[in-house]
């Protein structure tokens, strides 16, 4: 009986190191983790500053917010360049061309009456709406310019609506 008792002793002493030595090794790998995920970060932060990239580093602009070079993803302006079923293709500021989806529900003006006529091809517009997940705007309002309308009014990279 004495020796059994020895046994289950000896191999619950051998169970106990083997999760000590598991966790030793488990620990060691985080940790190595933690110094390549911290060399990576500290890395990246310095990227500029290693590559002679600007002095302020690339995201200066966010100081300055807002900064004309993010995309507008909630509203556009700019002049329909083709007409599609479900939506327009517009090119924008920078002659970037932007897919716009209207719905049954989206109004159309044109001065300060909903436009009659609908839209066309050279037309300068106005879209207010949302992004969806295709990087495309469902439009919810869009306002036509006549030709009575003040000229294109932007300058750079940034407009003006009114």
């Amino acid at each position: 009986m004495e020796e059994h008792k020895r046994d289950i002793l000896k191999w619950m002493v051998i169970g106990i190191a083997g999760f000590v030595i598991v966790g030793l090794i488990f620990g060691a790998g985080m940790f190595v983790g933690g110094l390549k995920a911290k060399f990576s970060y500290r890395w990246a932060e310095n990227y500029h500053k290693n590559f002679a990239g600007p002095r302020g580093g690339f995201l200066e602009d966010l100081r300055r917010f807002p900064a004309g070079d993010f995309i507008n993803s909630h509203g556009v302006f700019g002049e329909i360049i083709e007409l599609q079923d479900a939506g327009f293709v517009i090119k924008s500021i920078g002659d970037a061309e932007k897919i716009i989806v209207t719905a049954k529900d989206t109004l159309i003006m044109k001065g300060g009456e909903a436009a009659e006529d609908g839209l066309k091809v050279g037309d300068r517009v106005v879209i207010i709406g949302s992004p969806n997940e295709e990087g495309q705007i469902e439009a919810k309002l869009i306002r036509i310019f006549n030709g009575e309308s003040r000229p294109m009014p932007y300058k750079g990279s940034r407009f003006i609506l009114f």
